[in-house]
C-alpha cells in the first residue's frame, strides 16, 4: 500500500515530521507514489491512511484542532495516528488539564507535564518492546508520561516516572521526540502496522 501521510501542521514539530517519515519511507524501499504532507482541514485529513500529530504546546494545538473542525474528523479517522510528546496528551481518554479536550483514541490517562520544565529535558537510551536493533534513543523535551493504560493498550516502552510509550489498534503515541534523531525505526514500526510498504496478497 501506498503512504499518504498527513503531519497535523496546526503547531509544533512539523517539518521534523515530514523530514522523519521520507527517511523512514525511503529506507523502506516506497517508491514516489508515497507522499508526506501538511494537513490542516478536514479535506486534507480526508486524503490521508496515517498522520503525525507532532509536539508542540498540546492546549493551543487543542484549541487550533477545534477552530480547525478537526475535532470530530480526527475522531473518526480511519488512518493510523503517530501521536509524539503533545500529541500523546492529545489522545489520551483522560488529561490531567481541563484546558484540554482530548481525542480518547488510546485508553489511557495521561500526566502532561510530568518531566517538569525546559530545563529538565534529558536523552536516554530506551528498550522499545519489539524493537529490534537495541534500545531506541529518546529525547525528552517538557514530556507527558502515561500513569494508566487500559488492557487493551500495549506498553512498549517505561522510564522509573512512568509508561512513555504504547500502541493501541493502529495508533503509536510516544512522549519522547523520535523525529529530533536519525533513527526511524518507529516510523516504520508505524508503517509497517498499517501494512505500508508490506507486499502481500
Amino acid at each position: 500500500m501506498d503512504a499518504k501521510i498527513g503531519v497535523l501542521a496546526l503547531q509544533g514539530n512539523v517539518s521534523e515530521h515530514i523530514d522523519a517519515f521520507l527517511s523512514a519511507l525511503e529506507r523502506m524501499g516506497q517508491g514516489p507514489s508515497s507522499e508526506v504532507f501538511e494537513v490542516r482541514s478536514p479535506a486534507e485529513l480526508a486524503e490521508c491512511n496515517a498522520l503525525a500529530l507532532p509536539g508542540g504546546e498540546s492546549t493551543t494545538i487543542s484549541r487550533l484542532i477545534e477552530k480547525n473542525g478537526l475535532y470530530e474528523p480526527l475522531r473518526q479517522f480511519s488512518g493510523g495516528i503517530f501521536a509524539t510528546c503533545a500529541g500523546m496528551v492529545l489522545m489520551a481518554s483522560r488529561v490531567d488539564d481541563q484546558r484540554i479536550r482530548p481525542l480518547g483514541l488510546i485508553e489511557m490517562t495521561v500526566d502532561r507535564n510530568a518531566f517538569g520544565r525546559q530545563r529538565e529535558s534529558f536523552e536516554a537510551d530506551l528498550p522499545v518492546d519489539g524493537l529490534d536493533g537495541g534500545p531506541f534513543h529518546a529525547i525528552f523535551i517538557r514530556a507527558p508520561v502515561v500513569t494508566s493504560a487500559g488492557s487493551s493498550v500495549h506498553v512498549l516502552a517505561r522510564t522509573p516516572q512512568g509508561i512513555v510509550a504504547v500502541e493501541q489498534g493502529k495508533h503509536i503515541a510516544l512522549s519522547f521526540h523520535p523525529e529530533l534523531g536519525p533513527d526511524t525505526r518507529l516510523h516504520e514500526r508505524f508503517l509497517h502496522r498499517l501494512g505500508i510498504g508490506v507486499v502481500g496478497p
